[in-house]
């Protein structure tokens, strides 16, 4: 998978970067069936040829229809179909009833992507390349990633514990490291994005906030560590639980994260390889914000702010497991015991709000992030799921406290 950052600014770059991040989509459903592809498991994930259809839909609206002499869509229903929140465009279909969409078929909405993808090279080869470019393209990789987790969490509710992929599997560890800290002390730190290469604008102004002396651990929670916390009583014992955690954990009768399942044999955890053994040594994922803080407070700990994950990250590459693996699954902690970009999302206790200064973008594409800003919070440093390049210190991405699909995971904090 490239750097989804388009550097050299020239008509070639931007073609060649165009081709590979969607040629990359389309090769993440290529193992999936017409019938996988159109069913929508719950209301926050989207079928996966909706996810095809929806990425396309982007580049034709907000590129090809500002920028290709003599614009015709498509389909113009599709417009509306594939539309996902953004008023300003006009119409959407429901949400909740993309999975009822058996029409257009999946060979029509690739048909469609077949057609636009000629356009944009056509447009591309034609001259400099063209506002919103750069903007599809990340945004095109968010979805790479979703189809990942929503065709995991489809799976899942399969009798069958059926396989995406036979991912090859995480690298052997001899045992998990003794969780390692890394402390620093107080002071100003700048945090955010600056002006040199792509950015979203929730990631700016760039701005100054003062750290209390803390320190962070160096590497994710283990299943192994969290299962000790199941063992313990940790879904029974209320005082270490948010109240709204605590009602979310009853009126689900939940017990163990999303996709634990014990049996006769032991512990096993669904994955996009099928059902496998609970490995310890391995990061637990898919737990909600209400259990990372429910972990972190039975350790004697609490959830990284944004602010000082970022601060520690900066200086480090973004480097790790992610997507361009193939294993779509985390990894164990190596001998450094260092682990701070892919393998899995980390809550933090930040809730997303606007930086100081912030100002969405004119237009419709101000919808992209500034209206999300209430009743999330934001995690840091990417997944197994996420494309490789995608990802930087001041990425913020952000759920309800309640989610548990996607690959998010727990860092300590003290």
């Amino acid at each position: 998978m490239p750097e989804a950052r388009i550097e050299a600014g020239t008509p070639g770059g931007a073609l060649a970067a165009y081709h590979k991040v969607r040629g990359e989509t389309t090769a993440l459903a290529a193992p999936l069936s017409a019938e996988d592809c159109c069913v929508q498991s719950m209301t926050e994930a989207s079928p996966a040829k909706w996810h095809l259809g929806h990425t396309t839909w982007f580049f034709e609206t907000f590129v090809l229809e500002r920028a290709e002499p003599g614009f015709r869509p498509f389909d113009p229903g599709y417009r509306v179909l594939f539309n996902s929140y953004y008023h300003g465009v006009g119409a959407r279909h429901p949400r909740p009833q993309r999975g009822m969409l058996t029409r257009p078929t999946l060979d029509a909405v690739l048909a469609w992507r077949e057609d636009v993808d000629r356009r944009m090279a056509q447009l591309l080869a034609s001259g400099p390349p063209p506002a919103l470019l750069d903007l599809g393209l990340h945004h095109e990789q968010q979805h790479q990633e979703l189809l990942l987790t929503d065709i995991k969490h489809l799976f899942s509710l399969n009798p069958l514990a059926p396989a995406y992929a036979e991912a090859a599997a995480s690298p052997g560890r001899l045992g998990t490291p003794a969780l390692a800290w890394r402390e620093r002390e107080a002071g100003l730190y700048d945090v955010g994005a600056g002006d040199g290469g792509f950015r979203f604008d929730n990631e700016q102004p760039r701005h100054a906030v003062r750290l209390e002396a803390h320190a962070l651990a160096l590497r994710l929670v283990t299943n192994g560590e969290y299962l000790d916390f199941v063992a313990d009583g940790g879904y029974a014992t209320p005082q270490i639980w948010l109240a709204d955690g605590w009602d979310w954990l009853q009126a689900g009768n939940r017990r163990h994260p999303a996709y634990w399942r014990r049996d006769e044999d032991g512990w096993q955890e669904f994955t996009l390889g099928g059902m496998r053994p609970l490995d310890p040594a391995l990061p637990v994922v898919h737990v909600s914000y209400y259990e990372a803080d429910a972990y972190a407070r039975w350790s004697a700990a609490r959830l990284p702010t944004e602010a000082e994950w970022e601060v520690a990250a900066a200086p480090l590459p973004a480097a790790g497991n992610f997507a361009d693996s193939r294993r779509f699954h985390p990894d164990a902690a190596g001998p450094d015991n260092a682990q701070f970009y892919g393998d899995a999302w980390e809550w933090t206790s930040s809730a997303y709000a606007p930086y100081p200064g912030f100002r969405a973008a004119p237009g419709a594409v101000g919808e992209y992030n500034g209206k999300f800003m209430v009743n999330q919070y934001v995690l840091r440093g990417g997944s197994c799921a996420t494309p490789a390049g995608h990802v930087r210190a001041s990425y913020r991405n952000f759920f309800p406290a309640a989610s548990t699909w996607q690959f998010a995971g727990i860092r300590l904090a003290r």
